[in-house]
């Protein structure tokens, strides 16, 4: 809660000498209107970005395989519109109820930051990649998941749950429990915990935008 601050200083007497026979001009008054604000989520001004600018981002990542077949200058390309989408975002996207629902991920500007291994160079080519999927849940779990197909007959998928923490009005940190593996009928627990920090620079009912602590370019599509 932020700490109350007072609209007009306190006031300070000095005293005057009487006048006599002068006229006194007061000068004019002039009304100030003093903006209310409401402390809760629904209160944010939210102003969507052009619709040509959200298209333009999305046709670039379209059967990219998430960003992995692009060139240098084409990744280029999705940062530059990603650019142009922030100057659009809220104040403080973490507070938006719109960062809530199921996202899929449509683009990383480098290829293993979802997923690890699995979509390293070498990743694959043993696992092909069919989903990569973020719900966020409100108020505070994450769920991450990667399915896959592994020498192309073989379906699995790696699932992760976190904590959800916001660090200021754009940043939020994920503590993530150790990851799930199922192969066929197998499920086992793997690894350690791990955690990501992430700043949200666009948000609207239609995509969400991320940046790494790392410097990764996320876009995320939502679901339905």
């Amino acid at each position: 809660m932020a700490s109350s601050v007072a609209l007009f200083p306190p006031a300070t007497l000095v005293s005057r000498p009487a006048l006599s026979n002068q006229r006194v001009v007061f000068p004019q008054t002039h009304r100030c209107k003093i903006p209310i604000v409401r402390a809760s989520v629904s209160a944010q001004p939210f102003v969507a970005a052009p619709d040509d600018l959200v298209a333009s981002i999305l046709s670039k990542v379209k059967g990219t395989d998430r960003g992995v077949s692009l060139t240098k200058d084409e990744h280029k390309e999705v940062a530059s519109v990603a650019s142009q989408l922030a100057g659009y975002c809220v104040d403080e996207p973490v507070k938006c109820p719109l960062i809530f629902g199921d996202w899929d991920v449509v683009y990383c500007s480098v290829p293993t930051s979802p997923g690890g291994g699995y979509r390293s160079a070498i990743g694959r080519l043993v696992f092909k990649t069919n989903e990569m999927v973020q719900v966020v849940e409100a108020p505070d779990i994450v769920r991450n998941k990667v399915s896959f197909s592994a020498f192309g007959f073989l379906d699995g998928e790696v699932s992760l749950k976190g904590k959800l923490k916001v660090l200021d009005g754009k940043w939020i940190q994920v503590i993530f429990e150790p990851p799930q593996l199922k192969v066929g009928s197998l499920g086992f627990q793997y690894g350690g915990e791990s955690e990501v920090k992430l700043q949200i620079t666009y948000i609207d009912e239609k995509i969400r935008l991320g940046l790494g602590s790392r410097g990764s370019l996320f876009v995320f599509l939502r679901r339905g």
